[in-house]
């Protein structure tokens, strides 16, 4: 297991890889068809619940000092709601979105310090029991992540598919 410079981020690692190896058990079997079904109209659909997995991981990498865009930041940013009306893009286009950015991520992970993390970092919420800093905006979107495999997880049920499964891929290093 790799050491990282900060022992701050001793609980997010091991998150964080873990979400890596969640998000292809997740996907796992979801056609493109399938990815973009709703369940009466009142669900967001695994398109859009993957975009926004994509969308927490570029921003953890701009926090940290990576200059990577996300290339479906207009359709995705800060959780915006699901849009009908838009053309969203392929999961296939996704998944390859989250394997570019997600190996920097890790990098960025293991490298930073802890005045790295300590910088202040604006949330917008104002919750006063909540210091906005890199790190705990980082903790946030770990927690976005945890929210996003729940909902993908009732989706494949929904679906006729079986669970999300925990298998390890151990050729998968971040």
């Amino acid at each position: 297991m790799d050491t990282a410079a900060s022992k701050k981020l001793e609980i997010i690692i091991p998150a964080y890889r873990m979400h890596s190896q969640s998000f292809r058990n997740a996907l796992d079997g979801i056609t493109e068809e399938a990815a973009l079904k709703r369940i009466d109209n009142n669900t967001n659909h695994v398109i859009w619940m993957t975009g926004n997995l994509v969308s927490c991981r570029y921003w953890i990498g701009n926090m940290l000092g990576i200059d990577d865009k996300d290339p479906y930041n207009d359709l995705f940013k800060e959780g915006r709601a699901l849009d009908e009306s838009l053309d969203y893009p392929t999961l296939e286009k996704l998944k390859k979105s989250f394997e570019a950015i997600s190996p920097k991520n890790y990098q960025k992970l293991l490298t930073a310090t802890d005045e790295d993390l300590d910088k202040a970092y604006s949330f917008g919420m104002n919750v006063p029991f909540i210091k906005e800093n890199v790190l705990n905006m980082i903790g946030m979107c770990i927690a976005r992540e945890d929210y996003l495999f729940g909902q993908i997880g009732l989706m494949r049920k929904l679906l006729g598919l079986k669970g999300m499964s925990y298998d390890i891929d151990k050729n998968l290093t971040y």
